[in-house]
């Protein structure tokens, strides 16, 4: 089965990096499914069984979007608000649809890698302020792995950078 990368970029079209990813994605129809919920939902009322139902009919899942204020925009809050649920993802006997099912992000992160950590900008690594996500997989027993980033997204990459970025990208899904 393939895998479905659930994207949310707030203002997708002028997108670099994200766009980037999701051609690089597009050139492999047979493998991934790539979903911009952004042009799907421009009303964010979203269709929750049709999300669920994309899910159920692809073995992994990957969240794409860019950090916004460390962390996800709105648009994908609200989609794994109301389309990853307890009752249909772990349901009342502690299994469901998202039962073993492998979970990653993609992230372009604005900032650069030496900025986040103790006594950084942003107090963080990347790692630690993507852990709610890894809490939720495991919260609804789906197996968290890891995240790609792409660092500096702000600081005008260059063109070789991202190209490079969006291969390495594929092969980081393919791995999990």
């Amino acid at each position: 089965m393939k895998t479905l990368v659930i994207v949310s970029h707030p203002n997708y079209k002028d997108s670099i990096i994200n766009k980037r990813f999701v051609d690089e994605l597009n050139k492999y129809k047979e493998k991934y499914t790539v979903h911009i919920i952004d042009e799907e939902y421009k009303d964010a009322v979203i269709d929750i069984k049709k999300e669920q139902e994309l899910i159920e009919n692809h073995d992994n899942l990957i969240l794409q979007f860019p950090f916004y204020f460390v962390n996800c925009p709105y648009l994908m809050k609200k989609w794994l608000d109301e389309v990853i649920t307890p009752e249909w993802a772990i349901n009342e006997h502690g299994t469901g649809e998202m039962e073993n099912r492998k979970v990653a992000i993609g992230v372009s992160i604005g900032g650069k890698k030496e900025e986040y950590g103790k006594d950084k900008t942003y107090l963080y690594i990347v790692e630690e302020l993507l852990r709610p996500f890894e809490s939720t997989c495991s919260y609804i027993h789906a197996n968290y792995r890891g995240f790609y980033p792409f660092y500096a997204a702000e600081y005008e990459p260059t063109k070789e950078d991202i190209d490079k970025a969006s291969k390495e990208y594929i092969k980081f899904i393919d791995s999990i």
